[in-house]
């Protein structure tokens, strides 16, 4: 096997919470994470030469040891004696910088497709391992599905499949530095926490309705103050059936979960014609059942 094709899958979080500031400057997270079917289309293959190559459809990204899906190769050949090297194609789907982990998916699957080419035979607990070293969403790029997330993200805990429901996805023309998030998140006695545990119950019961009272991102109280965009996109969904509406990870991504694709498709229309997001997708939830293999890419 010289080549392999790989679906880089997007994340959204069902439910974040920040706990608390460890004292070696990390937060320590709990949050409910989930693979939707929105992806990067990343190819490997392997090339004679012992380097590593690069290619994008999105003339900004960088294609040097400045992307993740680099390093990644990178430490994999460093990892085994290994002949030869690998040229890596990443067909961006997944919006850039927008709280989905969509360079941590490419990494991720970097990781996957090296692992069978080159058959160094890692198990996917060793490349989790791996990926815990480029960052804190890999390892879960790497399980996917619906799973609760602990520590800096690291502590992973697979969850039964979440109900099924539609998935719409706006990304506004705006950035949001990660950094500036959590350097602004303040945790008091006033934060409102979503309860997690609760949301983790409710989708071990299949219940789709019971999940929205527990579900909420504690980082909306640094993001939709700076960027009201976040809070007028919310407002727009729940105008337009959405069950519920949450910013994704840091930012800037709202997404919302509908129980009928129809009126998720008039959401996104609405969204559209109000002109101020540029970018505005339906899709659903991955869903790893019992029968499909954990590793499926």
């Amino acid at each position: 096997m010289d080549l392999m094709q790989l679906r880089a899958m997007a994340k959204i979080n069902l439910g974040l919470d920040v706990v608390r500031k460890r004292e070696d400057g990390y937060h320590e997270v709990r949050m409910i994470m989930q693979t939707i079917r929105m992806f990067d289309r990343v190819t490997v293959y392997r090339i004679p030469e012992p380097e590593i190559r690069i290619s994008s459809n999105l003339h900004f990204l960088p294609v040097n040891e400045n992307n993740i899906a680099y390093k990644a190769a990178r430490m994999m050949l460093e990892s085994q004696p290994v002949r030869g090297g690998v040229s890596i194609s990443l067909q961006k789907r997944i919006p850039v910088a927008a709280g989905m982990a969509g360079g941590s998916a490419d990494a991720a699957a970097v990781l996957y497709a090296m692992n069978r080419i080159f058959y160094m035979g890692y198990t996917l607990e060793e490349l989790m391992d791996f990926g815990l070293r480029l960052g804190a969403d890999v390892p879960y790029c790497l399980m996917r599905g619906t799973a609760l997330a602990e520590g800096i993200g690291e502590e992973l805990t697979r969850l039964p499949a979440c109900p099924p429901c539609y998935v719409v996805i706006a990304k506004p023309a705006i950035s949001v530095s990660t950094r500036f998030v959590y350097e602004n998140l303040r945790l008091d006695e006033t934060t409102r926490h979503p309860d997690i545990y609760g949301l983790a119950d409710a989708i071990c019961r299949q219940d789709l309705y019971g999940m929205l009272p527990y579900m909420g991102n504690v980082l909306e109280s640094v993001t939709i103050p700076a960027y009201p965009i976040i809070g007028e996109i919310k407002e727009r969904f729940m105008e337009n059936g959405a069950l519920i509406s949450l910013m994704s990870g840091s930012g800037p991504t709202v997404f919302a979960l509908f129980d009928n694709y129809e009126m998720a498709l008039r959401a996104k229309e609405a969204l559209l014609e109000w002109g101020q997001v540029p970018l505005v997708y339906v899709t659903d939830l991955y869903r790893v059942r019992e029968e499909t293999p954990v590793n499926y890419w």
